[in-house]
């Protein structure tokens, strides 16, 4: 007779989806707040000459700047309300965790459990508070340094652009935290995934505009829509992709039964960051341009040199994109998988690796293992990210098509999907344990 979980595995189709309230709640809930989200990228800051702002973004739309309006779903360039979109945010998160390896306080409040994560989650509030108001003040000095952009250049312009950025950015990481909560999962990623795809139509028609008035060869563009099936399979291929370590577990008894030994796997996922390096790194090479603009591009030259060469395409921005995203690879995977955390769960369990003792010499073990298949995760991402934007440097491109935006889009669909499947799994399980119930009470 086969077991629950098998009936349920061989069962689970999109029918559970019409059964399952809660569910279709959850993701009814999250279409709408990623809605409101989209409504939020065409309000724009008060006071600001749209024309000249167009023209502005014209020149710098091939920029890191234009990287940026691509995680915003195009907020930046119309300058709305969300054009800092969650950036504060995702930087505010890399100094806490950086500051939770470094500072006591932090360290302890880790150990501490939920509690802890609660008190460290709201330090990353208020230093995102504080991160947003830097950021939004930088934003209103250079808008208000570009002619014609600013109607009324002054104090009152200041203010407001900085109230609404900052409400902006804190309003979406509380829609973030309750698409967490009451959605399907993965609300900061939702919220930049949905910028991206929300964009993808009017990059893609935009390119066949550039093939049609010649810009670009035919060739370009059959070579573009390769490379893009080409990443996407790629990253398929390498967010699945595990290495498992067989487990074993001792014969054992309980009461008069004498319980077989039993083998399993403990895996550990090539590219255990996923996309959160990209991300991380994507947020810190936006800090010399928000410099800048906080100086007013008259810093003795310094910050602008360095916002030059550091543009997108140039040879410093291709080292330092490849570099941060190399170095968050390690360490974000050092922050969400602890070797000692699994090899002490092993040890509880009666579960040994064959061959290696169970206790510290497993977690040396595990180490070793992780940052072998760490060290590959990290060449993908570079590879990944780095090979379209080389070709999008040369050529007008929208970035769009780039290896960063691909790789969240897939990235984030495939934890969305493993998440929605994961509560079919759980309501339809549920099912099973109310019908064998039911038969059991009538037998």
């Amino acid at each position: 007779m086969p077991s629950a979980v098998e009936q349920l595995a061989a069962n689970l189709d999109l029918s559970t989806l019409g059964k399952a309230k809660e569910l279709r709640q959850r993701i009814l809930f999250t279409l709408g707040a990623l809605i409101v989200y989209r409504f939020g990228t065409f309000v724009p800051v008060p006071g600001i000459n749209p024309g000249a702002l167009a023209d502005l973004f014209a020149q710098n739309s091939q920029g890191i700047v234009g990287m940026f309006d691509m995680f915003s779903g195009g907020a930046i360039g119309r300058m709305a309300i969300f054009a800092l979109n969650i950036i504060p945010y995702i930087s505010a998160s890399i100094i806490v965790q950086l500051l939770t390896s470094s500072v006591p306080h932090l360290e302890a409040l880790k150990k501490e459990g939920e509690s802890g994560r609660r008190k460290i989650n709201q330090y990353t509030r208020y230093l995102t508070v504080f991160l947003a108001l830097f950021q939004s003040f930088g934003i209103a000095v250079g808008l208000e340094s570009s002619t014609g952009v600013v109607a009324n250049p002054g104090l009152l312009f200041q203010i407001s652009t900085v109230v609404s950025l900052t409400g902006g950015t804190i309003f979406l990481m509380w829609l973030g935290e309750q698409i967490t909560a009451r959605g399907v999962g993965n609300g900061i990623s939702l919220i930049i995934y949905a910028g991206i795809v929300a964009e993808l139509p009017t990059a893609l028609i935009s390119t066949l505009e550039l093939g049609r008035q010649g810009a670009l060869a035919p060739g370009v563009i059959v070579t573009l829509l390769v490379m893009v099936a080409v990443v996407i399979y790629v990253i398929v291929l390498f967010e699945r992709a595990q290495r498992r370590l067989l487990v074993q577990y001792p014969k054992r008894q309980q009461g008069n039964k004498m319980f077989q030994g039993d083998t399993s796997h403990l895996p550990l996922k090539v590219n255990t960051a996923g996309v959160i390096p990209a991300i991380f790194a994507s947020s810190l090479l936006l800090l010399p341009l928000t410099f800048a603009n906080f100086t007013g591009g008259d810093s003795g030259g310094v910050i602008n040199t360095v916002t030059a060469i550091l543009g997108h395409g140039q040879p410093l921005y291709m080292v330092a994109y490849a570099s941060l995203i190399a170095f968050f690879c390690f360490f974000y995977t050092a922050v969400v998988s602890n070797p000692e955390d699994m090899a002490d769960n092993l040890k509880r369990q009666g579960g040994f690796i064959p061959g290696i003792r169970p206790g510290p010499m497993t977690a040396n073990h595990i180490d070793f293992v992780l940052t072998r298949i760490t060290v590959v995760g990290a060449i993908y991402l570079v590879v990944i990210c780095l090979i379209p934007e080389f070709l999008i440097a040369f050529y007008p491109v929208p970035f769009y098509f780039g290896g960063t935006s691909l790789l969240i889009v897939v990235s984030v669909t495939m934890d969305t999907v493993s998440q929605i499947q994961g509560h079919m799994f759980a309501h339809q399980y549920e099912g099973l344990i109310k019908k064998s119930k039911l038969r059991g009470g009538k037998k």
